[in-house]
């Protein structure tokens, strides 16, 4: 048993942060970017990890030169968990970095690399596989209690684990927890009761509900604690590197506000909807004046759009107003889904319609620059629609078509604030990401400034 010599050596054995548990690396390929290289090396050596890496930064060849260490290190397969048809996507990464990587879809399990979607994890037993990648791993978020859970437990005996996303925990700091507690660090009940404060808010009703702040005292202690376990990258300069070959073109975001001429039940004329029954109710009764003008925007454009709905209601009649279009629905069986997602990133398919908790996690759709969405209270979906789209890669100016009601206005600022918020989440974590690496971000301090006089 190591020893521990002295009072502050004792202390950070205390403080709840990875250590790591993993080995010095062996294989660095050559087709990493120096970033890439930076992030899969210390990801190899914590063994245990997570990379919020932006999209479009190359998440897949990180997570496939992680799996090909680990298998030679332990000589046992390792397991590539995805979202739905992102699977396809991560073998042809394989095949052209030259990776032995296999899918599966029955709980067959390949020499060296498995890849499997996250819906048929059933079939497949942990103790096949040293270590486990859980690709896009917020999208654990939208699972059920269960299926959640079962994610968690596959993961608890699996020595090497790694986790990657884009959005680790958009508007609610303590989700962190989350991927804290599939790594094997702190709880997810042990960090809220180590770094948050419960409070009681009434919502509109005057109904009582629990509610998490971070407390005061705690905060620097928290993101150093995450940054113990996760790094953080939203652009190749977040870690000292050059950003000139990741420079995305410009995002131009159009609102589209729809006056609803039939007010709500009991109204005479249209107000901002006050929570969500009644902003339901808005969706509903403005449903085809929406669809008729998001039809509109997709029919006018040339080339490839995305249309994001909420609602089976909108995707059955957007396909109805859209000729040509095609819908994934939570309804269809997984092979079904797979093939219409797959067959529009191909381009055999010129426009698509879905919700986003069914396709936009993962997938890489840089041939498209036409996105028309409605708005929700999910910042992350929001966000991760658009980045099908607008990622590294992209060459066009991408347009991206909110398509909103005068009575949705409270949806918007809270989408507004949620983007503030997740701004300052990823700022923290980069900046004390960057002091645990030593990095400086930015060094031509080129502006005069003039000193107060008691300097």
């Amino acid at each position: 048993m190591k020893q521990i010599e002295t009072y502050k050596q004792f202390l950070s054995t205390k403080c709840q942060e990875g250590n790591g548990c993993g080995f010095d690396p062996i294989w660095l390929p050559d087709w990493l970017y120096d970033f890439q290289r930076l992030l899969v090396e210390w990801s190899i050596r914590m063994g245990r990890s997570a990379i919020f890496a932006d999209c479009g930064l190359g998440k897949t060849p990180m997570q496939l030169a992680w799996a090909e260490n680990v298998v030679m290190k332990t000589n046992k397969p390792v397991l590539i968990l995805t979202p739905l048809a992102v699977s396809h996507q991560t073998i042809r990464e394989a095949e052209k970095f030259d990776v032995e990587a296999e899918r599966s879809v029955d709980g067959w399990v390949a020499p060296n690399i498995t890849i499997t979607n996250y819906e048929r994890l059933h079939y497949f037993k942990p103790e096949d596989f040293s270590g486990v990648v859980c690709d896009e791993s917020s999208i654990m978020k939208n699972f059920n209690g269960k299926r959640k859970a079962e994610i968690t437990e596959f993961m608890r005996t699996i020595p090497y684990r790694l986790l990657c996303t884009a959005t680790a925990a958009p508007n609610d700091f303590f989700e962190l927890g989350t991927s804290s507690e599939a790594l094997g660090y702190l709880g997810y009940t042990d960090m809220l009761t180590r770094f948050f404060k419960q409070e009681q808010k009434k919502d509109y009703l005057g109904w009582g509900r629990p509610a998490y702040r971070l407390r005061g005292h705690a905060e620097e202690p928290f993101w150093r604690w995450v940054c113990s376990w996760a790094r953080v990258c939203r652009r190749p300069s977040d870690l000292g590197f050059d950003d000139s070959r990741f420079v995305l073109p410009p995002l131009i975001e159009r609102e589209h506000s729809i006056k609803n001429s039939t007010p709500r039940a009991g109204m005479l004329f249209s107000s901002p909807a006050k929570g969500l029954q009644e902003q339901r109710e808005e969706r509903r009764i403005t449903i085809n004046e929406r669809c008729e003008r998001a039809a509109e925007l997709a029919i006018d454009h040339d080339g490839a759009t995305v249309l994001w709905c909420h609602l089976n209601s909108e995707g059955d009649l957007l396909t109805k107003l859209i000729p040509g279009a095609l819908q994934v629905a939570g309804s269809m069986d997984d092979e079904k889904k797979e093939e219409r997602l797959l067959a529009f990133q191909a381009g055999e398919l010129k426009i698509l319609v879905t919700k986003p908790k069914i396709g936009c996690f993962g997938l890489n759709w840089q041939h498209c620059h036409n996105v028309v969405t409605f708005p929700s209270h999910s910042w992350e979906q929001y966000y991760q629609a658009v980045r099908r789209c607008w990622r590294f890669g992209q060459d066009e100016d991408v347009v991206v078509n909110v398509i909103t009601t005068e009575g949705e206005r409270g949806v918007m600022r809270n989408l507004q604030r949620k983007a503030k918020q997740a701004d300052v989440m990823f700022e923290a974590l980069t900046t004390y990401a960057n002091q645990a690496l030593h990095i400086e971000r930015g060094n031509g301090f080129n502006i005069e400034r003039k000193l107060p006089l008691w300097l």
